[in-house]
């Protein structure tokens, strides 16, 4: 779960974000003032800063200034202060958010989890997946088998991406149904049979790829074919 630091000289606002947060399983630490919070800043990685703005000994904007010459660490200000100019400056430091005082804890978290959601590294997927003489094209949604164009059905296309995607793992014909035609599909097992036959026929030398998990279904073993031959 993300960690969060908290930084506000007011005692009360503290321990109120700190009991309202740690219901959403946050980790929380907590600082009274600007510099306490550079040194912790300085021994810790944390995944958000609420920060306040108006703070004994180092203020919120410096903290602000210090944190994004190393860093990109998500932080939402905290203040009283609600003018437009302290917000364009906020923003123009590199914040990630502005809350004014008096605020709602609910509002507050929600706030939190669209910032930690947006800051998060974006998944990437391969463009591809290649097993031996097999590539299975995302983009274009293409087979290929030894070079040679492979035309596959939307849900046989479908069913091999999801078999790629997790080699050597077996699943259940109601797993294949669930993942590969959704919750909402009216179908049974003939269902996964049949597609599983057809689609052993398109895969021609490489059809020993998709096995049968005898008293469970199937899953997607893609052993070098010199190896079986041996």
């Amino acid at each position: 779960m993300a960690k969060l630091l908290i930084v506000d000289d007011e005692k009360n606002i503290r321990e109120l974000l700190k009991e309202y947060l740690s219901i959403s399983n946050y980790t929380i630490s907590e600082a009274a003032d600007g510099l306490e919070a550079l040194k912790l800043i300085e021994q810790e990685a944390f995944d958000l800063i609420i920060l306040d703005v108006m703070m004994p000994k180092v203020d919120g904007w410096t903290v602000c200034r210090e944190i994004r010459l190393k860093n990109r660490t998500p932080i939402i200000m905290l203040t009283a202060r609600g003018e437009e100019y302290d917000k364009l400056l906020g923003f123009e430091l590199g914040i990630d958010d502005y809350v004014v005082k008096p605020f709602s804890p609910k509002e507050l978290t929600a706030r939190i989890k669209a910032v930690l959601a947006r800051s998060a590294p974006v998944e990437k997927h391969p463009s591809s997946f290649v097993y031996d003489g097999l590539k299975l094209d995302i983009d274009a949604r293409t087979l290929t088998r030894d070079g040679e164009r492979i035309s596959l059905s939307p849900k046989e296309y479908d069913l091999l991406q999801f078999f790629m995607e997790n080699p050597s793992r077996a699943f259940s014909r109601e797993q294949l149904l669930t993942s590969v035609w959704g919750y909402d599909f009216y179908g049974d097992d003939r269902t996964v049979d049949s597609h599983i036959k057809s689609l052993r026929e398109r895969l021609g030398r490489y059809r020993s790829w998709i096995a049968t998990v005898w008293g469970l279904g199937y899953k997607f073993e893609p052993i070098p074919l010199e190896e079986v031959t041996r």
